[in-house]
């Protein structure tokens, strides 16, 4: 592997002491992958810190890292991933309000169907699973998931693999746990929601993550403590930074991290996707 110390990030918009980031620690093992530790960070100050710990780190973050090139191209922000950044501070990120209504003004002088367009690999992950478009501020508020996080990432420092290049020993790749968890045991519902036909779709996606990592090969291992959490957490947010710590390892493992040669650093690219 590429490096050992790995991270996994479920991330939210609005962290608090009720909705906290959770973020996995782990490392590479002979068998797998080893998750060490889970744990919340409250705000922004203590996400901000965390991206700033020295590496060496690999880190998979379950938020946008990019957003559809025909968005960018229509607003004339440039071709870098920092050009997208230093626009959304600008033009967006007064507040979340703007930033929605940009997107709602461009989104509604489109054709129905084609307001908010995915990027290429949001579409292309295993086993038909499909990721909710960055554009997306309604019902589950991934645009402002990338709001509030890409040009917090981008400000500490930290390489984006394929996107972007800043310091070599702090690296992060975009995750996406719902493909796996749908790999792994398909459609069932795992979060949410503490009634017993979840706890058991967290019970089997636990199995299936110590056995082959939910199919990417790599067995994961953790202690009984966490794995009780990952277990009674009715949210599902810990058991999910575990699975982005998964594709990290799995990133780790391949050649050029598993990106593809023709990568858009605009848009991203999600570990795994094929």
């Amino acid at each position: 592997m590429h490096t050992q110390r790995l991270f996994g990030v479920d991330f939210s918009s609005a962290p608090s002491k009720r909705k906290p980031i959770w973020v996995a620690e782990g490392e590479a093992a002979l068998s797998g992958v080893r998750l060490q530790a889970l744990y919340p960070l409250t705000d922004w100050t203590g996400f901000e810190a965390w991206l700033r710990r020295p590496g060496p780190w690999l880190a998979g973050l379950d938020l946008p890292l990019g957003l559809p090139r025909a968005f960018v191209d229509a607003q004339g922000w440039g071709p870098t991933l920092p050009d997208l950044a230093h626009a959304l501070r600008q033009r967006g990120r007064r507040t979340r309000r703007e930033w929605q209504a940009l997107i709602d003004t461009w989104g509604n002088a489109r054709p129905a169907g084609q307001r908010l367009v995915h990027r290429r690999c949001d579409t292309a992950l295993p086993g038909g699973a499909r990721s909710t478009s960055p554009l997306q501020t309604r019902y589950v508020p991934v645009g402002f998931m990338l709001f509030e996080g890409l040009p917090r990432v981008l400000d500490a420092g930290v390489t984006l693999l394929g996107q972007h290049a800043a310091d070599p020993a702090r690296l992060a790749l975009e995750a996406y746990p719902g493909w796996l968890a749908q790999q792994a045991i398909g459609r069932r519902s795992y979060k949410n929601t503490d009634d017993a036909e979840r706890r058991a779709a967290r019970a089997d996606l636990l199995a299936a993550l110590r056995r082959d990592g939910g199919g990417l090969g790599l067995a994961m291992n953790w202690p009984e403590d966490l794995h009780t959490l990952m277990l009674d957490d009715p949210s599902g947010d810990p058991l999910d930074a575990a699975m982005c710590l998964l594709q990290a390892a799995w990133a780790a493992g391949r050649p050029d991290w598993g990106l593809p040669a023709d990568l858009d650093p605009v848009e991203g690219w999600i570990a795994g996707a094929e």
